[in-house]
C-alpha cells in the first residue's frame, strides 16, 4: 500500500500571509459597504467618515506603516522574496554569471501599471471618481497583492516569467504599487504611506544595482528551492496541477465524445 503524502507544515510566514489576506479582505468589504451606505444615503464622504473617527484611521495607518518598516530590515517573518536583498541572506554558489531572467519585463510592468492607474487618476481629476473610490481601489490592490503571492500572479505568469516569488525582480514594489492611487488623495495620512512605500522601492532598486548577485538564483543559493523553508509557492503549484488535471480530463472527454458521436466508417 502506498503511504499518504506528508502534510505541508503551516510556517509562520505562510500563517502571516493568511492573516493579511483575512484582515485586508475584511477592510475592503467594510470600505465598500460604508461607501455604498454613505454615497446613496447622501451623507458624508467615506474619507470624512474615516477622518471623523481617528482611532480607525490610526490603526489602519499604523498597520501598513509597521509592515513597510519591517521590510527595511532582515526578518524571519517575511518572505524570502523580499529578504534576498540583505547581505546575511547571500549564499555564494561559486558562480559568477548573474542571470536574472525576469529583469527584461520590469520596464513593461512599470509602464502598464502607470498607464493603468493613470486612467483612474484622470477620471478622478475629471470628478468622475472621488477620493473614496481611490481609497477602495488601494485596498483592493492590497488584497490582490496577497493573492499574487499565494495563488496567482499575472505579472509572474504573463510578463516576468520568473520561477516563483523568491526570484521575483519586483517583489518590493508591492507597497508602491498598492498605494499608487493615494497619489491622487491629498491627505497627510495617504501621502505618508505613499512616500514610505516609494522609499522602500527605491532602497530595493539601489540594492539591486549595487549587489545584483543577491537577486540571481545562479549566484545566490538562498533563492534555490532546496534552501526555501516557507514554500509560499505550494498553493500556486497545487492550483496549476488542478487546472492541468481539469484540462486533461476535459480534453479526454471531448475526444471521447467526438469519437462516439462520429459517424461509423464503412
Amino acid at each position: 500500500m502506498s503511504q499518504n503524502a506528508p502534510k505541508k507544515k503551516l510556517t509562520p510566514v505562510l500563517t502571516l500571509h493568511y492573516l493579511k489576506l483575512v484582515y485586508r479582505s475584511a477592510l475592503l468589504i467594510a470600505l465598500i459597504i460604508l461607501y455604498i451606505i454613505h454615497r446613496f444615503a447622501g451623507g458624508e464622504d467615506i474619507e470624512q467618515y474615516i477622518e471623523s473617527r481617528p482611532l480607525i484611521i490610526s490603526v489602519i495607518w499604523i498597520v501598513f506603516t509597521v509592515e513597510m518598516i519591517f521590510r527595511f530590515f532582515p526578518s524571519k517573518l517575511e518572505s524570502p522574496g523580499c529578504q534576498k536583498q540583505f547581505a546575511r541572506n547571500y549564499i555564494k554558489t561559486g558562480k559568477t554569471s548573474i542571470d536574472i531572467e525576469d529583469n527584461h519585463g520590469v520596464m513593461l510592468v512599470a509602464l502598464i501599471w502607470i498607464i493603468f492607474n493613470g486612467i483612474f487618476g484622470a477620471l478622478h481629476m475629471m470628478g468622475i471618481l472621488d477620493d473614496g473610490i481611490m481609497i477602495i481601489l488601494c485596498c483592493a490592490y492590497s488584497v490582490c497583492d496577497i493573492i499574487c503571492i499565494m495563488f496567482f500572479c499575472p505579472f509572474q505568469s504573463w510578463f516576468l516569467k520568473n520561477k516563483c516569488c523568491c526570484t521575483c525582480r519586483i517583489y518590493n514594489w508591492d507597497y508602491a504599487m498598492m498605494f499608487t492611487p493615494l497619489f491622487f488623495v491629498r491627505k497627510a495620512y495617504t501621502w505618508s504611506l505613499l512616500v514610505l512605500s516609494l522609499a522602500l522601492m527605491l532602497r530595493w532598486e539601489i540594492t539591486f544595482y549595487l549587489y545584483p548577485e543577491r537577486f540571481s538564483e545562479a549566484t545566490n543559493g538562498y533563492l534555490g528551492c532546496a534552501n526555501c523553508s516557507e514554500k509560499l509557492c505550494s498553493q500556486k503549484n497545487q492550483l496549476k496541477k488542478l487546472w492541468k488535471e481539469i484540462a486533461e480530463f476535459t480534453d479526454k472527454r471531448m475526444k471521447k465524445l467526438g469519437g462516439t458521436d462520429a459517424p461509423a466508417q464503412k
